[in-house]
């Protein structure tokens, strides 16, 4: 909370189970009470484990809402579910997958993004830049859960690596001292730590092709057919 008051851009980086989104809701929530902000935006990828949204039923917020379903849940616990909806109807609260920051700045608004490792690099860069007047933003990842192809770095670590020097942004880093699921969920979490090997490395050189070549759908062909050259990678 005290990184939060001192510093623009909050990074949370640890693992599942931490209460990375619920504390960084309850502080957009608690800005927007105090005045402090005057919108609350929420945001993650929409594309994880290996699932293509172009390939998914249903309509666009059919297909969207349930990678958004953890940021929901944590609006319902602290707001409730009523509040919300209404909050979300006068447009004080947005809930939208990440490509539609893009091209937008965000003033007067505390800004979470969810998820943020599977982020690409050129998809945080675009997220960050973002950032407007009088504004928050919170960064929340796992990098223990990237669900990026082998070849894309994830724009979690990257900005890791980049960006420790701006005094503005902070880095906050959760264990699994810090879970408050149930207990067993510290354990396993342990386990597969001692157990993992080194972190794969991730190439400085991957591109956005990567992802393509992957067969992930970008965010601005949703809902589109695939491209037949897409369908002969398939």
């Amino acid at each position: 909370m005290d990184s939060v008051k001192s510093h623009d851009v909050v990074f949370g980086i640890g693992p599942a189970g931490t209460g990375k989104t619920f504390l960084a809701v309850t502080l957009a929530v608690t800005a927007l009470k105090r005045g402090q902000v005057k919108r609350i935006i929420l945001t993650r990828p929409a594309v994880e484990a290996g699932e293509s949204l172009g390939f998914l039923p249903g309509d666009l917020k059919e297909k969207v809402d349930p990678y958004l379903r953890p940021v929901y849940d944590a609006l319902y616990q602290i707001l409730g579910k009523e509040q919300t909806t209404r909050l979300m109807e006068r447009d004080i609260i947005e809930i939208a997958p990440l490509a539609y920051m893009r091209g937008r700045t965000l003033d007067d608004a505390f800004v979470i993004l969810d998820e943020a490792q599977n982020t690409t690099i050129m998809q945080m860069k675009m997220f960050l830049t973002r950032l407007g007047f009088n504004s928050k933003m919170i960064v929340n990842g796992d990098t223990s859960q990237i669900d990026l192809p082998k070849k894309v770095k994830s724009g979690l670590i990257d900005a890791t690596e980049k960006l420790q020097h701006i005094k503005q942004i902070d880095f906050v880093h959760f264990s699994a001292n810090d879970v408050v699921r149930h207990p067993v969920v510290a354990e396993i979490i342990n386990a597969y730590e001692k157990a993992a090997p080194k972190q794969r490395s991730h190439s400085p050189k991957a591109s956005e092709e990567a992802v393509a070549e992957s067969g992930f759908a970008s965010y601005e062909t949703i809902g589109q057919p695939a491209s037949d050259k897409e369908a002969n990678n398939d």
